[in-house]
């Protein structure tokens, strides 16, 4: 047999994302094609990237078992956020993949959030993975625990990977390609973003609290030697892909220029300079500037010219099937 093109390794089901990074795997020797799929739950916080979802639920709806969507009637700083997802969740929008869908509604924003936007930011995960997790029944240890942006798009195959095998290490992240305003922006190298780990790793080691995964401080928790020898598990952190092959794309400020404005005026009271509180930086033809010749908002302009919609990893398949739909990304 020969292997499909992107395909490796003797069971052909190690994907190119896999196989170019398997030497930086600890545990390579012990990976082992499972009898059953892993099942994939994927946690996402959500406030208006809706096109980018819409991405996700078509490229990876039939790689993940339950999706965990959080919407809050609060944006990042504390102002009032009309319920817009819940609004379509309930008016079909999403009717080809609600089955999978489990709707997590945070009515609060408590108070002093609003001065340090960190403490608002990383309260998002944790109260999305608690209040997501116990509300799925039957949920099994080496279940995968997938927690991320809707801007951070992993790579079917990567996921479908994690499915496939038995022996990879954890917690694992993944190599995306990056982009700004649009996938026609690409950005040098990649970005490895922690993603996942299995549901008894999130139990034992972060007490079920997503944010701790993604602050990569595994090594110095508490019951981290205990879950190790216990399990027979090797806790070493690892990536799909690499700087070269990209494991997905994470698509920064991809939106129209109203989405843009809307993520200036929402955005947290902690990651500054905050360019929302410059009223000249919310105009709408300055934001379509910006979109045209990849600036950014201190003045800079991006030394590197416009991706080619040819290249490998451009976009997401689901998008460049549906060019006209999505022109203004691609």
């Amino acid at each position: 047999c020969v292997c499909l093109c992107g395909f490796f390794s003797e069971p052909c089901s190690w994907y190119s994302c896999r196989w170019y990074n398997t030497p930086n795997l600890p545990t390579k020797d012990r990976l082992r094609p499972r009898a059953r799929l892993h099942s994939v739950i994927n946690a996402i916080n959500v406030n208006h990237e809706f096109d980018l979802l819409d991405v996700w639920f078509h490229e990876l709806g039939d790689m993940m078992d339950v999706f965990i969507i959080c919407e809050s009637n609060f944006t990042a700083s504390g102002k009032p956020h009309p319920l817009k997802f819940q609004e379509m969740l309930l008016n079909g929008t999403y009717d080809y993949i609600k089955h999978k869908i489990l709707y997590v509604f945070l009515d609060h924003f408590p108070s002093g959030r609003g001065q340090d936007g960190w403490i608002a930011d990383d309260y998002l995960r944790t109260f999305l993975t608690h209040n997501g997790l116990e509300r799925i029944p039957n949920v099994q240890d080496d279940n995968v625990f997938i927690i991320d942006d809707a801007d951070e798009i992993p790579a079917r195959d990567g996921v479908l990977f994690l499915k496939l095998f038995d022996g990879w290490t954890k917690p694992f992240t993944f190599h995306m390609r990056k982009s700004l305003y649009g996938f026609f922006w690409k950005q040098p190298s990649s970005l490895e973003v922690v993603l996942g780990y299995t549901v008894g790793m999130l139990r034992s080691i972060y007490d079920t609290d997503g944010i701790k995964l993604r602050r990569q401080e595994y090594y110095i928790m508490p019951n981290f030697r205990q879950y190790e020898n216990r399990t027979g598990h090797i806790l070493v952190q690892w990536s799909l892909g690499s700087p070269l092959h990209f494991a997905g794309w994470h698509c920064s400020w991809c939106f129209r220029p109203e989405g843009i404005y809307y993520k200036l005026i929402s955005a947290q009271n902690g990651d500054f300079p905050r360019w929302g509180d410059y009223e000249e930086k919310r105009d709408l033809n300055y934001i379509r500037g910006l979109i045209r010749t990849g600036g950014w908002f201190d003045g800079t302009v991006q030394e590197y010219p416009p991706a080619d919609p040819k290249e490998h990893m451009y976009a997401p398949k689901y998008l460049m099937s549906n060019m006209a739909r999505y022109h203004y990304l691609l």
